[in-house]
């Protein structure tokens, strides 16, 4: 009796129920059951699932919040992808890197977070599991896609602003696209291979650990390896740069200046991976040693997702190109407006010397205007006379188009 009353002052929380008289309505799948004697001490844990986030939330709560990030994160990465096929500051061949990243996060944006959604609308409690494995499939790709991807757009940097033009021109476009496809392969490789024979740890149920040496060996590899070059290559370019600006006679052309500023991006989008991932990463190799609570391990592994709906936010923020891509395109998109003047018709003879406005270049939005008009305003319209021997118009369809 000393021994009850000494644990009922105890501040934690501790339920005390004769095994007989254990509720109903507490599963021992989320608990924790200490027998002594006769006596069951248990320690209900708080639910929460890696596909529909925490149970105490209202569906209403969850289904708004992953819409948002599904939603926001879709349409920044599309636009990240725009603004590299429509800048002009933004087209060249070493950007396919920033477009192969956000390809990437629409893995995540585009079918992980939908796919959470669905399972709370459709309340699929059986394909909990089935939907958890499909999720944790597409972001170890995405995962290891971005960091191989980082790392060799650390060298494509390094390449474009600290070596010789004709060192840098030996990186073609074809040498590119044959990078980028043998990225997707080795990590599509390495995470299936994982997957089908069971070797990494097990994300959705969390009973076993795999093979640890396999483990070790994928997070040197791709992972390790390449996020130190991408630190060193990163670290190089910074003190080359300023090795240069220190030269009295050094004077570096626009494009230099453009390309340093967002060599600078990609080392904040870099900064920006790792504070989304390195917490989930260490998480998840200490759970091969101790015990890892269910709310920190999926909270942290929500957060690292999470940073595929905010990276392109961050290149908007902190690069003027893609800021003015971003507003070009949410004006074309969202704001896109027809600029007409309302007239009596003329006779079809009559030219009307229209002026085409280029207003956005790369969109093909023009806006047509008419100086001969402006001055109709101003004069009395004469009548001209509609005769076979009048003037014959060179122009075609009556006007003039200039493309300004």
């Amino acid at each position: 009796m000393e021994f009850l009353d000494a644990t009922l002052q105890c501040p934690c929380t501790v339920n005390l129920w004769p095994i007989a008289m254990m509720p109903s309505n507490v599963s021992l799948e989320n608990s924790v059951v200490l027998r002594l004697g006769s006596l069951t001490l248990s320690t209900t844990t708080e639910a929460i699932s890696p596909v529909t986030l925490n149970s105490d939330w209202s569906r209403v709560a969850k289904l708004l919040l992953l819409t948002a990030l599904s939603v926001t994160g879709s349409v920044g990465n599309v636009f990240m992808i725009s603004s590299v096929m429509i800048e002009n500051h933004l087209k060249k061949r070493g950007n396919s890197f920033l477009v192969n990243i956000a390809l990437a996060d629409i893995l995540i944006t585009g079918l992980v977070i939908p796919a959470s959604t669905v399972v709370i609308l459709a309340d699929l409690t059986d394909a909990k599991f089935v939907v958890c494995n499909f999720q944790w499939f597409l972001a170890l790709v995405s995962c290891l896609v971005s960091v191989l991807t980082i790392s060799a757009t650390a060298v494509e940097n390094y390449a474009r602003l600290c070596m010789p033009p004709d060192c840098y021109n030996t990186l073609t476009p074809c040498k590119i696209t044959t990078i980028i496809i043998l990225i997707w392969v080795t990590s599509c490789t390495a995470v299936t291979v994982q997957t089908v024979l069971d070797l990494g740890p097990d994300y959705c149920k969390r009973t076993s650990q795999g093979l640890l040496p396999y483990q070790i060996t994928i997070g040197v590899v791709l992972v390790f390896i390449p996020a130190t070059l991408t630190c060193a290559f990163f670290s190089l370019i910074t003190l080359r740069v300023k090795t240069f600006k220190s030269i009295p006679t050094f004077r570096p052309p626009v494009t230099f200046a453009f390309d340093y500023e967002l060599m600078k991006t990609n080392l904040y989008g870099f900064i920006f991976f790792v504070v989304f991932w390195l917490p989930f990463g260490l998480t998840l190799a200490l759970g091969s040693i101790q015990t890892i609570s269910q709310r920190v391990f999926y909270s942290l592994a929500w957060l690292a997702l999470s940073k595929s709906c905010f990276l392109n936010f961050l290149y908007c923020i902190t690069n003027r190109h893609f800021r003015n891509a971003y507003v070009n395109l949410f004006h074309y998109c969202c704001c896109k407006t027809t600029v007409s003047f309302s007239r009596r018709s003329r006779e079809p003879v009559r030219p009307t010397g229209d002026v085409r406005v280029h207003i956005i270049p790369g969109y093909d939005m023009y806006s047509y205007t008419s100086p001969q008009r402006s001055r109709d305003v101003v004069k009395p319209a004469v009548k001209r006379a509609t005769t076979s021997c009048g003037p014959v118009s060179m122009r075609p369809n009556g006007r003039d188009v200039y493309e300004l």
